[in-house]
């Protein structure tokens, strides 16, 4: 089992689920969280007066699938969320012990495929 956990443009947002939809993903959580990497942030002008703003608005994804499916979820994440220009966002993987699916009871890839 595997956790693909991905930070994107919120404007990449759709094209993004939509590419997950048909790489094979059943389920994901997404969440509206705020972070800076290498451009530290970015300088706006609001009525004349310039400030900075550190932290900018992202998504992060959550998406965990059998460990035969990860390459597949994290090619579509990158292709879709891609526009070429700083602040794209991460991807990152990593392993997962167990997953159960509380109402059935059911284990690991019973606990997520449908």
């Amino acid at each position: 089992m595997k956790l693909v956990t991905a930070i994107i443009k919120p404007s990449r947002l759709d094209p993004v689920l939509e590419a997950l939809k048909e790489a094979g993903a059943t389920g994901l959580t997404v969440t509206e969280v705020r972070g800076f990497g290498r451009q530290k942030g970015k300088t706006e002008v609001y009525r004349g007066a310039e400030y900075a703003v550190k932290l900018l608005p992202k998504m992060k994804l959550e998406i965990v699938c059998p460990s035969d499916r990860w390459e597949r979820i994290v090619d579509a994440v990158v292709d879709a969320a891609r526009s070429g220009k700083i602040g794209d966002g991460k991807v990152w993987v990593g392993d997962l012990d167990t997953v159960v699916r509380v109402r059935t009871g059911e284990r690991d890839d019973q606990a997520v495929l449908d």
